[in-house]
């Protein structure tokens, strides 16, 4: 029985995750972290999740070394905020308990401070910015697809609910990332994030990568390939954030047994090339 404990247990993302741990016959959730200090302390985590009692309280992340300790926990999952997510790596890789993280929005230096702490204490770790078993097809359709069409114009364009706080997604930033490096080209230099005004002629290296906020969409990413007289579109729409946590169960598996020290993907969960 894999001992999982859930931050943001409250969000929706979270409290998802707790629903479906509860389904499965190899894992249970021990420990249920909200924010410092939060309100819901001592409330029953898979009420609050909207299922039965689970017999775990959900604690503020003041609180988060000691509960990993006390719970038992094996892996532990986030689905926060970037600059929580690397506090809490940090405290639960110092502590021996493996991580799954599908947080977006890392910078350089935290993903370096997330790699750092996941090498020195050598636990098991799965960081990816998006964990839909399609998604990642996706990923590994485009590094495929990259060399063979690396004349046309590429464009990325993404689209999620107006209440996503960053932009570019994290999913469209390692589509822009896998490309860019299939095709040997600098993301510095050739990244062009939206355009406006008198922005010149398109250049044959640049990659241009927009972002779209509306309503309640879950996740949409197309990566347009175009060449003289046609297109190739590929395209992933996610329809409920259940896609996610499908993915966040196989990283949950996959992780105790994974290689320490390192920083695995979702390739390495999925078994892809």
């Amino acid at each position: 029985m894999i001992k999982v404990a859930v931050t943001g247990a409250a969000g929706r993302m979270g409290s998802g995750i707790i629903r479906r741990i509860t389904q499965q016959d190899d894992m249970e959730v021990v420990a249920a972290i909200e924010m410092p200090n939060t309100p819901l302390a001592g409330k029953d985590a898979g009420i609050q999740a909207g299922i039965d009692e689970i017999g775990v309280e959900i604690v503020g992340s003041e609180k988060l070394e000691e509960t990993l300790k006390a719970s038992g926990a094996e892996v532990l999952v986030d689905f926060t905020i970037a600059p929580a997510a690397v506090e809490t790596i940090k405290t639960a890789t110092s502590c021996g308990v493996n991580v799954v993280v599908g947080t977006t929005g890392f910078t350089d230096e935290q993903m370096a401070e997330n790699v750092n702490n996941v090498k020195e204490n050598n636990v098991g770790a799965v960081i990816s910015s998006n964990m839909a078993i399609g998604v990642n097809v996706f990923f590994n359709t485009l590094k495929k697809l990259a060399p063979l069409l690396y004349d046309y114009d590429i464009e990325i364009i993404e689209a999620h609910h107006n209440q996503k706080k960053d932009a570019p997604s994290g999913t469209a930033m390692t589509a822009f990332e896998v490309i860019a490096k299939e095709l040997d080209r600098d993301p510095e230099e050739v990244g062009v994030y939206g355009r406006k005004g008198l922005v010149g002629k398109r250049t044959s290296e640049e990659i241009g990568v927009h972002a779209v906020r509306g309503g309640d969409i879950v996740g949409d990413h197309t990566v347009m390939f175009v060449g003289q007289g046609e297109r190739l579109e590929i395209k992933h729409q996610a329809h409920t954030r259940e896609v996610f946590i499908a993915g966040v169960i196989r990283a949950i598996r996959y992780v105790p047994t994974a290689e320490k020290g390192i920083v695995s993907s979702m390739n390495d969960v999925l078994g892809l090339e």
